[in-house]
């Protein structure tokens, strides 16, 4: 069994009147790389804030690498973080700061500082300003810092935001190297799916601070299987028919809409069978898989649970 890197249980945060998290619970395992998505302000920097002890925890709990915030000893030191900008001195080299953070961390070894300029691609920028570096550099020197250490979990808070379509690339890249040859477990967010898809293997979805989402990527590529989408008058009845009928599985959206998905029946063969059986057909329509549909359909439903 794999042994639990991070959990968060039941943990809310306040400023003045604003909820930034409310009764957030999650589990992050050894080998993961965790996606955590949520629109801007959903309540993802805080959660890392809190985890690292950058922000103060009053309420709920926190085990980070077996050690329960407020009373870490070693936790924080087998973790690398990059939350909210990449630190880094702007006067000082590419190799200036990474001294300054082997000595910060007590690290000698001779040739590990060159090992890391080049596991994040900085060789050839490594007596250059950090004031002088672009954008997707500076987040490779954020990337170096945090790993430096070799921690055992890192936490990267959307990372690839401003770079151009090659860094992200490249940044998936070093992500994946980082947790397949270093085996070290990530924690990184975003406020898109698409970009979280390519790395993760588990997603917690946060929206206005609530978890409403755990799911696995397999789960989310079962939820996500393209299918015939059926708008009906009677949306219970239609379940009902289908349970009996339909070769396949089959999921109701809502009140008036479900999905069909892996059926041998025809489009024309399931209305048939609908209208028999007392349900009123308005649409059926071929839908395709699309994960920013599932995202922002999930988001909707909780926001109509919420009214």
């Amino acid at each position: 069994m794999s042994e639990d890197v991070l959990t968060i249980t039941n943990v809310s945060k306040r400023f003045g009147n604003f909820q930034a998290l409310d009764d957030v619970s999650l589990t992050v395992k050894s080998g993961d790389i965790y996606g955590l998505l949520g629109e801007n302000g959903a309540g993802k920097t805080t959660l890392m804030r809190l985890i690292t002890g950058l922000s103060f925890l009053k309420q709920g709990k926190i085990v980070l690498l077996g050690e329960q915030s407020g009373h870490y000893q070693q936790a924080l030191r087998r973790t690398g973080a990059i939350i909210e900008n990449p630190t880094a001195f702007p006067e000082l080299t590419v190799n200036q700061n990474l001294k300054l953070c082997a000595i910060q961390h007590g690290i000698s070894e001779p040739n590990l500082l060159a090992d890391v300029l080049d596991f994040v691609g900085l060789t050839a920028k490594q007596s250059t300003k950090a004031s002088h570096l672009s954008l997707g550099q500076r987040q490779r020197l954020g990337l170096a810092l945090a790993t430096l250490p070799r921690p055992d979990f890192l936490i990267l808070d959307e990372p690839i935001n401003g770079l151009d379509p090659n860094g992200i690339i490249e940044f998936r890249k070093l992500i994946k190297q980082l947790n397949e040859e270093r085996h070290t477990t990530i924690l990184i967010s975003s406020h898109i799916l698409s970009e979280l898809y390519q790395v993760s293997n588990r997603f917690g979805i946060l929206h206005r601070g609530r978890l409403i989402k755990q799911v696995t990527k397999s789960e989310l590529d079962a939820a996500n299987q393209s299918g015939l989408e059926i708008t009906v008058d009677q949306v219970a009845v239609a379940g009902q028919v289908l349970d009996h009928e339909v070769a396949g599985d089959f999921e109701i959206l809502d009140e008036h809409h479900l999905i069909i998905r892996h059926s041998s029946l025809s489009a024309a063969k399931i209305n048939q069978l609908l209208v028999q059986g007392g349900v009123s057909v308005n649409q059926i329509v071929q839908r395709e898989g699309s994960l920013e549909e599932y995202y922002t359909s999930l988001v909707a439903r909780e926001d109509q649970h919420h009214v």
